[in-house]
């Protein structure tokens, strides 16, 4: 007979306003989302020490998320008793609110909330019209002095798409590759006239998705040419004239994973050190 399992992975759905958070990651002395989360876990749980949580993707101080995923590993015995939804409701009773857990429930086998992921969606905002700015959407769009044209922006965008090394927008961190997939960077207005870029990758290094909005801003101010954003790409190393953009802009919109039968092969082919290929699609 099959021994019961003495843990069991719990795969969490969740969203933060970054605002007042300096990111993600735990830092000491630094409110941050991944310390706020274990803290809160450990107190309902009365666990010993706090939880060891993986997540999708590290969000920078500031920034926003609807759709983050995490992971923690809990005593079968503590899931059981807290079933029903009973575990939620007391974590928001602890939680402060402006840190939200939409969902808890079992990881399927081979789930890994970083490595199994397949894609990355972030929104950025941008209000370029003074009359147009909400003072009640202020944490989460950046205002802008000049009107942008974001057909221009979109013409420049689509040079970027595909599999590319992108260590012109990316601070490099020792051992870490910088070649991502970018599946989508593209922009809209929205009902309210706001420009609304999303961008979609397989994942991002530090600071690319704010560096690749601040490539395309002053070509929608006419500033840069279309073509200006795919020769910082094609350069390899950091501009100084690519601003990168403010954080409150961004928010990460939802994660994408295979079937649950897939997830254990994604994970292993994410670990691996990426070399440079074709273009992936746009």
């Amino acid at each position: 007979m099959d021994e019961e399992p003495q843990a069991v992975l719990i795969k969490v759905l969740l969203g933060y306003d970054g605002t007042d958070f300096s990111g993600w990651a735990a830092q000491p002395g630094k409110r941050t989302v991944e310390a706020t989360l274990a803290q809160a876990l450990q107190q309902v749980l009365r666990l010993s020490s706090p939880p060891d949580l993986t997540v999708a993707g590290r969000t920078d101080a500031g920034v926003h998320a609807r759709g983050q995923v995490a992971q923690f590993v809990l005593p079968a015995s503590c899931w059981e008793a807290e079933q029903g939804g009973r575990l939620e409701r007391r974590l928001h009773a602890v939680l402060p609110p402006d840190l939200r857990v939409h969902n808890l429930e079992p990881a399927p086998p081979g789930f890994n909330a970083r490595f199994s992921a397949i894609w990355r969606r972030y929104s950025y905002r941008i209000c370029d019209d003074q009359a147009l700015a909400d003072p009640l959407r202020r944490r989460d769009t950046v205002w802008y002095r000049n009107r942008l044209d974001l057909a221009a922006m979109n013409a420049a965008a689509e040079k970027l798409h595909g599999e590319h090394d992108f260590a012109a927008f990316c601070r490099k961190r020792e051992g870490a590759t910088t070649i991502r997939a970018l599946r989508k960077l593209g922009w809209r207005r929205d009902q309210d006239g706001i420009a609304v870029g999303e961008i979609v990758a397989d994942a991002f290094c530090h600071n690319m998705v704010r560096a690749l909005v601040g490539a395309l801003v002053p070509v929608g101010e006419g500033r840069r040419p279309p073509q200006w954003p795919a020769q910082v790409l094609a350069a390899a190393s950091r501009d100084p004239a690519v601003r990168v953009m403010p954080p409150h802009g961004l928010c990460l919109e939802e994660v994408g994973y295979p079937p649950d039968g897939e997830l254990a092969a994604r994970a292993a082919q994410s670990r691996r050190i990426r070399v440079p290929g074709p273009a992936a699609a746009g």
